[in-house]
């Protein structure tokens, strides 16, 4: 019998648009991966109808390289991408891969071992983040070891390099063939948040997630604060949209920012309404002293939970900068701000899009890289 009567299929999966200056370096790195014995690998790719030459260079790949497909993608966004994707492709197990991120060769051998170890519903590694070396990336290494910090991230594990075990969600993610049979496929309505709702799905229908520290990839962020901000604010937008659906989070961690947001702009918006009530109220109302007693305290609470927030931060700047290097000091406060007043500043958009529009705005279907 010929090895490739024998062979089993894995499928690498990927979304992509406007990548012309990243898509070749990364063909090349899937080309390379070391596929085990018994395996044979092919590639699909959804592109999100590029304009700036992307398709034409993609194109020239697949040419040359048999295993690899481009197909078109006229939804543009990732779950339209992803989904097309797992329509074409042959393989008993996926792997999703992204055009910015750098794969250990044995990337996709370490997803194969990992789910055929656990039989998970779903395998991934840690979410590493890495900025460039040099003056120039000074900015996107404080970004990358802010993105790295637990304490920044709420405690989600992801983030752990070196977590083994179940987890709620994981970096991309691998999956049998079975799991979107049984589960469904990625919801074409989220521009964002797509991965963690369809986990979401797994974990309420009883499947497993599972994260190895085995599985080894880098990624590499946005590389200035406003790319963060605006990014985060997507991120933060679209989960109000998955927790609707489900009727819950999927952790805890990602309600705190807008929690945080909506305190800090409540107490600040009922300290200027009572200042401007005090100020216009006549000096006789029996009202006024309980007004004032309000607005005091309103403000109060505003300064002191900015004051906590500020001290929280510099604290974590800090023991950041001690690990990662102290040159990242200056730009870590309004890094870890970016991510937070993003996310928290999204979420409350998404709530009223959610809740009071029953519909999601157009401007947060664009993508932001």
């Amino acid at each position: 019998m010929s090895d490739q009567a024998v062979s089993r299929v894995v499928s690498v999966i990927v979304p992509c648009r406007n990548e012309r200056d990243y898509i070749t370096d990364f063909c090349a790195s899937v080309a390379a991966q070391s596929i085990p014995d018994g395996w044979t690998l092919e590639v699909w790719i959804a592109d999100g109808m590029s304009d700036d030459g992307t398709r034409e260079r993609l194109a020239d790949w697949c040419a040359q390289d048999a295993r690899f497909h481009m197909i078109d993608n006229p939804g543009r966004i990732v779950s339209c991408g992803l989904n097309r994707c797992i329509e074409q492709s042959q393989g008993e197990f996926i792997v999703r891969l992204d055009v910015h991120t750098v794969y250990a060769e044995d990337y996709v051998a370490q997803c194969l071992a990992t789910w055929q170890a656990t039989g998970a519903d779903n395998v991934g590694g840690p979410w590493r983040a890495q900025g460039t070396e040099g003056a120039r990336g000074v900015v996107q290494r404080a970004i990358a070891a802010a993105f790295q910090s637990r304490l920044v991230a709420g405690g989600a594990l992801s983030r752990d390099l070196n977590h083994n075990g179940e987890v709620d969600t994981v970096y991309l993610g691998a999956w049998p063939r079975a799991t979107f049979e049984r589960f469904g496929g990625f919801d074409e309505q989220l521009v964002r948040n797509q991965d963690d709702e369809h986990n979401l799905r797994i974990h309420k229908g009883g499947g497993r997630i599972w994260q190895s520290s085995c599985i080894r990839s880098t990624y590499f962020p946005r590389a200035s604060k406003a790319d963060v901000f605006r990014q985060y604010r997507q991120y933060g937008y679209w989960k109000p949209f998955v927790m609707t659906k489900h009727g819950q989070a999927a952790a805890v961690r990602h309600l705190i920012p807008g929690l945080f947001v909506a305190g800090l702009t409540a107490l600040v918006v009922t300290t200027f309404v009572g200042a401007l009530l005090v100020k216009c109220a006549p000096l006789h109302e029996a009202w006024l002293m309980g007004l004032i007693w309000l607005t005091t305290a309103t403000a109060l609470g505003a300064v002191l939970l900015s004051v906590a927030y500020g001290v929280a931060v510099y604290a974590i700047s800090w023991q950041i900068a001690q690990a990662q290097g102290r040159e990242l000091l200056k730009h870590l406060p309004d890094v870890i701000a970016a991510y937070h007043f993003g996310y928290g500043l999204g979420s409350l958009r998404g709530w009223w899009d959610a809740l009071v529009r029953r519909r999601p705005d157009p401007a947060f279907g664009r993508l932001t890289r």
